[in-house]
């Protein structure tokens, strides 16, 4: 019987990082669920990844925090022995036109989306280099590649991400380890199913499939470039928007 997977993903108490980890743990997989503020969701992600034939716990941490990170991931490498997986997933998005944007609202951005990548990667990394194998996923965004108007700083932190797993690709490849990034566009959540009717005809209107992507969709990506079949694949930005930037 094969050995079952451990897989961290960051934020995922809900959206597509409740989705990556679902899809893990239908897998088999050992899915730590990681939160930074709202631990009940979580919780529930955890106990259904036991319900779809895998395993789940939580583990919160906030990735802004340095030293979070590198506790957290003490404690997994302590208690399981390994990760095989890291998805990084957790993001926000501050919005507003670039000259009124607060200074604020820029560094926290950044710290979150770009810094929590990094420090998570850093010390996940630690533990698959001993183990001279693993796969890193980063979600970064459409945004980060076309840019986007009032989405200065959210555009700035995923488009840097790519660099970022360009670059850990490139370090990593000598250990067996894989960096990839993901690129999504509109994918249906409950953010966008609260958009103005208006809004969202407008956003549909430049997909050229017609439709929101679903989160499914983005964590079968992720399944598939933690497996096997994609053990060639790294350094790469994969989109996935429905045609809306090719």
């Amino acid at each position: 019987m094969a050995e079952k997977k451990v897989v961290l993903v960051t934020g995922a108490s809900r959206g597509i990082g409740k989705a990556v980890a679902l899809r893990f743990a239908e897998e088999g997989a050992h899915v730590l669920v990681n939160f930074s503020s709202n631990e009940e969701k979580a919780l529930a992600v955890a106990e259904e990844c036991a319900a779809r034939g895998g395993s789940g716990e939580t583990l919160g941490f906030n990735v802004a925090e340095p030293e979070e990170v590198a506790a957290a991931v003490k404690a997994a490498k302590k208690n399981h022995g390994k990760i095989d997986v890291l998805v990084n997933n957790a993001g926000i998005s501050r919005d507003g036109l670039f000259v009124r944007f607060s200074d604020d609202d820029w560094k926290v951005t950044l710290d979150v989306n770009l810094n929590g990548t990094f420090y998570t990667s850093r010390e996940v990394a630690k533990v698959m280099m001993k183990a001279r194998s693993g796969a890193i996923i980063n979600m970064s965004s459409v945004v980060g590649e076309m840019g986007n108007s009032g989405q200065a700083a959210y555009s700035s932190s995923k488009a840097a991400i790519l660099g970022l797993t360009k670059t850990l690709a490139k370090e990593l490849a000598s250990r067996s380890i894989t960096v990839n990034a993901i690129t999504p566009g509109f994918i249906a959540t409950d953010m966008t199913d609260a958009l103005d009717e208006e809004v969202k005809a407008a956003h549909l209107s430049g997909i050229p499939l017609g439709r929101y992507g679903e989160s499914d969709e983005v964590a079968e990506l992720c399944a598939f470039l933690a497996s096997e079949k994609a053990r060639y694949i790294t350094g790469q930005v994969i989109g996935i928007n429905g045609g809306l930037y090719c």
